[in-house]
C-alpha cells in the first residue's frame, strides 16, 4: 500500500509540474531536419529547431532521474545538429547553453564548451547542461550565430 501511494503521489506531482510548466510542444507541423539527417525522431521524442540548429525534445517535456551533483545541480548532456557537422573536422565546437528558471528566484546559468558525438550515420555536437534545481527552465543553445530556445521541466 505504501509504495502505492508513493508512486501515486510521484505522479500527481509530475502531472503538476507538467501543468504549471510550459514546456517546449511537438511543432505542426513536425519540424523535419535537412537530407541527409533522418527525418523521423525516435519514439517518444520530437525534433525541435530549424534548419540551421536542432535537437530531439521528449514529448512530455521532462527530464527526469538526471543525476545529481551537490553544489552543482542536476546534470543533463545536449545533443545538438547542424548541417554539414563533422566531428573529425570540428572536435570541440563552440556552444554556449543559458539556463533560466521560470517559475522561480534562481538566476540564469551560463555554460560554455562541447565536444562532438558519433551517432550512427551521423556526427552531433554535445555539450553539458547543469539546473541548478528542478523546476521549469527556459534553455538557449547557441553555436556560430544561431540560437535554439526551448522549455523543459526538471524532475528528480
Amino acid at each position: 500500500m505504501f509504495r502505492f501511494l508513493c508512486v501515486a503521489a510521484l505522479l500527481a506531482s509530475n502531472v503538476l509540474a507538467q501543468k504549471s510548466c510550459p514546456v517546449t510542444p511537438p511543432p505542426d507541423p513536425p519540424f523535419v531536419p535537412p537530407a541527409p539527417y533522418p527525418a523521423n525522431a525516435d519514439a517518444g521524442m520530437f525534433w525541435h529547431g530549424d534548419k540551421d540548429l536542432w535537437t530531439l525534445l521528449r514529448v512530455n517535456g521532462m527530464w527526469h532521474g538526471l543525476p545529481y551533483h551537490a553544489n552543482e545541480g542536476y546534470f543533463n548532456k545536449l545533443f545538438l545538429w547542424k548541417p554539414g557537422f563533422d566531428g573529425r573536422k570540428e572536435g570541440r565546437p563552440d556552444i554556449t547553453v543559458v539556463v533560466r528558471a521560470l517559475l522561480g528566484p534562481t538566476p540564469p546559468v551560463t555554460s560554455r564548451g562541447g565536444t562532438n558525438a558519433f551517432i550512427y550515420p551521423m556526427w552531433a555536437m554535445l555539450t553539458g547542461v547543469t539546473f541548478p534545481a528542478s523546476g521549469c527552465w527556459e534553455v538557449t543553445a547557441s553555436n556560430e550565430g544561431h540560437k535554439l530556445t526551448f522549455v523543459v521541466s526538471v524532475q528528480p
